[in-house]
């Protein structure tokens, strides 16, 4: 065989998981469409965030909370291996709330998130959020809009530069001789004589085990192996601003300034795959909102917006399988690339390696989508 395992996808995910292979001896390759793929990377806003995800899902709290503890690793061995600094800063995060109404709501949510069964296991950090007033919240950010209501601040919450730490994965793998081949679009998968079987237009390749983790594009892929990998496209806007003095060292739900100094604003959400132009109406929303966040962004510059497209499935929580049928062919997918890319690398690559996922991860298969036939 040529390889031991072949990633489909170098987006985050993909190359997140190739790192961590190879760290487990394996021989890897990334199969990759390349820059012009609807790559769900460039739409990282950059957030490491935990502490409000898993409402109706403990498991993907409980999951969520441990690649955020499990980060402090990943950036530390990332810098040594290639001397690349992510950014990754963990001082907490604000869920800044603009209404009275936004507020309840949200202290309505994260109560019923800390209080459903399963929170808490070995090992996990424990759930750790305030509830700030309006005196509170101004108190710890004076620069805030004097009609913000409140805010939500968990100790757990921080953030990184994406474009750094996409950067140091790949100049890790390239270090490490896993091989990168772009602009092959894998088009059919065979299993034969025990091996997995890749084409393209052109090429073939085979290896011992799989994984796919092509975004969008598991879609199609996952059932030439007995996988199912629903996928709808969420199509996202960013604002970036000039570069400013520091004013915020934490993190919000929706703008943060990066250590570079530019100010990143982001949270549209569409369910739509038709173009990446940013959609003027929108951007003017995100705008609004920043401004009545933190009223010095009036008169800043915006210097660039994009648009591009993140996966999310039907129930928004991953899906991390193992083929039944074909074993050795993962399929994943998930929408916070970057806040799980610490259990990507660090945890998801030793049980593939090992030949199966563990039992704390049987609540992301796909067949919690299937709908039980009735007589």
């Amino acid at each position: 065989m040529d390889y031991d395992v072949i990633v489909i996808g170098g987006g985050l995910v993909g190359v997140s998981i190739a790192w961590g292979l190879s760290r487990c001896g394996q021989r890897v390759a990334i199969v990759d469409e390349g820059d012009l793929a609807n790559r769900a990377a460039r739409a990282n806003f950059g957030l490491v965030w935990s502490s409000s995800k898993g409402l109706g899902n403990a498991a993907y709290s409980r999951w969520s909370r441990t690649s955020t503890a499990n980060w402090h690793r990943l950036a530390a061995e990332l810098k040594a291996e290639t001397g690349i600094d992510t950014g990754f800063v963990q001082s907490g995060g604000f869920s800044i709330r603009l209404t009275p109404t936004e507020l309840e709501r949200g202290v309505a949510s994260m109560t019923k998130l800390a209080s459903q069964r399963g929170m808490d296991a070995d090992g996990t950090p424990p759930l750790e959020y305030e509830i700030l007033d309006q005196a509170e919240t101004r108190r710890r950010l004076p620069l805030v809009g004097e009609t913000v209501a409140g805010a939500i601040f968990s100790p757990l919450d921080g953030h990184a530069n994406p474009l750094r730490l996409f950067a140091a994965f790949h100049k890790a793998l390239q270090q490490r001789g896993v091989h990168y081949l772009p602009h092959r679009k894998t088009t059919g998968i065979h299993h034969r004589a025990g091996a997995f079987e890749l084409t393209g237009d052109g090429w073939t390749l085979t290896s011992g085990k799989i994984v796919i983790a092509a975004g969008i594009g598991n879609t199609p892929l996952a059932p030439m192996v007995g996988l199912n990998v629903p996928l709808s496209p969420s199509r996202g806007q960013i604002i970036v601003t000039e570069r400013l003095k520091p004013f915020l060292s934490h993190a919000t739900g929706y703008l943060r300034q990066t250590d570079e100094g530019s100010v990143l604003i982001g949270e549209s959400k569409e369910a739509t795959i038709d173009h990446q132009r940013p959609r003027g109406p929108i951007t003017a929303v995100l705008a609004e909102r920043a401004v009545r966040t933190f009223p010095l962004l009036r008169d800043v510059k915006a210097v660039r917006t994009w648009a591009a497209f993140r996966v999310v499935t039907p129930d928004g929580y991953p899906i991390y399988e193992q083929s039944e049928r074909f074993p050795g062919a993962f399929a994943f997918a998930c929408h916070s690339g970057v806040t799980l890319a610490a259990n990507h690398a660090l945890v998801l690559p030793r049980q593939i390696s090992a030949g199966g996922l563990c039992a704390d991860l049987s609540a992301f298969h796909s067949r919690r989508f299937r709908v039980p036939t009735t007589a």
